[in-house]
């Protein structure tokens, strides 16, 4: 799978399908964006569809520096410029959301549609910060191995399918601790998105697994009420990666919604 010196970072990323419409897809932490497998090949027949890895997970190199949402949307950007990619719908889960509110404030005239997947508009507490520095310092301190003991409680059902337990295990296994630390302090410091809620003016659609601990319904609730005519969607039996402990009914409302933009 291809990839190119971009914004200064070697990015990864995954493009198939040739239709005129493109689909971008951004990747939870600590995952890539092979995590999206099922709906690249559910979504490619009408498509094109383009999931990069961030720095240092998966594929991409990572940098040395705290991955920032401002630089990640900088690489996608530059990313969709090498690709001769002037307009898209943007699907993003967790972080991959996070980036994506990044991206809608940087280049809002990139967006035909955007699908906030398991996410949240607000910014993390003191508290928060704090703990995902620690997370941060144990990751290159224990490896990934232990990312992944410590994530997949957090990002799955109690009784989730031994498959998809090890399927996210080697997607984490895929990065670096290096790209797990840098996610983490980039997380961190991003800005508050709330307000930019009211500002996005494309059709919006908003996913969340019923069993969410992570960013619960109530979440999604209230960005789909500050999001003017956002269509929410609850996905049964799924916790925080929706698309994976039930990519058929997460596939179904993705791709309904990405049929249904206009061109």
């Amino acid at each position: 799978m291809p990839r190119v010196q971009v914004n200064g970072a070697e990015v990864h990323y995954r493009d198939a399908g040739h239709a005129a419409s493109v689909v971008l897809l951004l990747h939870a932490f600590p995952l890539n964006g092979g995590m999206w497998a099922r709906e690249i090949a559910l979504l490619e027949r009408r498509h094109r569809v383009i999931a990069p890895d961030y720095r240092g997970l998966g594929a991409s190199a990572p940098s040395g520096q705290p991955s920032s949402l401002g630089a990640l949307a900088e690489d996608v950007r530059a990313l969709l410029a090498h690709l001769r990619v002037e307009r898209a719908a943007v699907a993003g889960l967790s972080m991959g959301g996070y980036l994506a509110f990044e991206l809608y404030r940087r280049a809002p005239a990139l967006f035909r549609g955007l699908a906030l997947c398991d996410t949240r508009a607000g910014p993390d507490t003191p508290e928060g910060k704090a703990a995902r520095e620690t997370f941060a310092r144990s990751a290159l301190e224990k490896g990934l191995g232990w990312v992944a003991d410590e994530m997949i409680p957090k990002l799955l059902r109690p009784d989730a399918d031994p498959l998809v337990v090890k399927e996210v295990r080697d997607l984490v296994r895929q990065g670096t601790p290096a790209g797990v630390a840098a996610a983490q302090r980039g997380m961190a410091e991003r800005p508050d998105s709330t307000p930019t809620l009211a500002a996005i003016a494309c059709p919006t659609l908003v996913v969340v697994g019923e069993d969410d601990a992570l960013t619960p319904p109530a979440e999604a609730e209230r960005m789909s009420r500050a999001v003017k005519g956002s269509k929410l969607v609850r996905v049964r039996r799924a916790a925080h990666l929706s698309n994976l402990e039930n990519p058929q009914a997460f596939g179904a409302a993705l791709s309904a919604f990405v049929d249904g933009l206009a061109a």
